[in-house]
């Protein structure tokens, strides 16, 4: 496969996992303001968009209502769901030929949603919160029925996993940051708090299922994060990810995918013989400051095998 055809698909897949994320934190955190009532301020604003790793929120804490709406619409927002729709359709539309018609019909759906709603208010965007994340379930549905599951749709997978895995360290890290504190721990809406995180991560109903309703910190760091066979864990992200990368080696038969597969493995691992009394011990913030580098790592080693390798390296393949 050429390299720019798998790093289309990669980055596809990428923007699409980002954009549903986005449209799913959002959606949760405004129902929670709505709980909250009085008590909602700019605070809440700033962690909800640090969440989802807007830099400009980092040491602004003037970034109120306006500046999430720039999250829904905005085009020059790097974290903003249009952009992410955007960026998806553009890499389809570059490899139109690798992927099923079916898919690019419903990337066309998905963009011609967010070009119609421009403008819209943040808290008017529901029904456009739930056609982002239903379209994105969508597509991802039709991607594994419509495509061969070769090499091009490994790519897909490590895409998927590993934006999946990035978007929930920074999601949990930044909650367990303002919440874990003694001062936030028994506030009258902390345990609306944790219901949220979950919630924001798919897993409420997961986690009752595996632990009751008995909501606990330490249990819920637990399940987000080293939970082998729930799909919205960073572990099974990780394993996810593993998997298609040795896929992707095996596929492309290439000496040099053992670099990029060593990473993955290391990352997996870290996650796999993780204990959560250990985690918590060392600090929760400082493990999964540890995990999100991993991913960075991984990420520039797909690049340096299969994407932006020099000429020489192409041909001693």
């Amino acid at each position: 496969m050429l390299s720019r055809v798998g790093d289309s698909l990669y980055w596809m897949s990428r923007y699409l996992e980002r954009a549903e994320h986005t449209a799913r934190v959002i959606q949760v955190q405004l129902d929670l303001m709505l709980e909250r009532g009085a008590g909602s301020d700019n605070r809440n604003w700033v962690r909800l968009a640090r969440s989802l790793g807007v830099e400009s929120a980092a040491d602004n804490n003037d970034f109120g209502e306006t500046s999430v709406q720039s999250l829904l619409h905005d085009s020059s927002e790097r974290a903003s769901i249009v952009t992410s729709i955007m960026g998806a359709r553009e890499n389809a539309r570059q490899v139109r030929e690798q992927i099923s018609s079916e898919m690019w019909e419903q990337l066309n759906r998905l963009f011609h949603a967010v070009r119609n709603s421009s403008g819209q208010d943040v808290w008017g965007a529901g029904e456009f919160l739930h056609s982002i994340k239903e379209g994105a379930h969508l597509f991802q549905g039709i991607t594994d029925s419509t495509m061969t599951h070769g090499e091009g749709w490994q790519f897909i997978q490590a895409g998927r996993f590993l934006e999946r895995a990035v978007c929930l360290s920074i999601l949990v890290g930044v909650h367990f940051r303002a919440f874990q504190r003694p001062d936030h721990r028994e506030s009258e809406h902390a345990y609306l708090e944790w219901i949220g995180l979950l919630r924001s991560c798919t897993a409420f109903e997961a986690y009752c299922k595996a632990y009751t309703a008995q909501i606990k910190p330490d249990r819920i760091a637990e399940f987000l994060v080293l939970h082998q066979s729930f799909p919205h864990s960073i572990r099974f992200s990780a394993e996810a990810l593993e998997a298609a990368i040795k896929e992707i080696g095996r596929e492309a038969g290439s000496r040099r995918s053992s670099h990029v597969e060593r990473i993955s493995g290391r990352l997996r691992a870290t996650l796999r013989y993780g204990q959560i009394d250990e985690i918590m011990a060392g600090g929760l913030d400082t493990y999964l400051e540890g995990i999100l580098r991993q991913c960075g790592q991984v990420h520039g080693a797909m690049y340096q095998t299969y994407v932006s390798y020099p000429i020489e390296v192409a041909l001693e393949a």
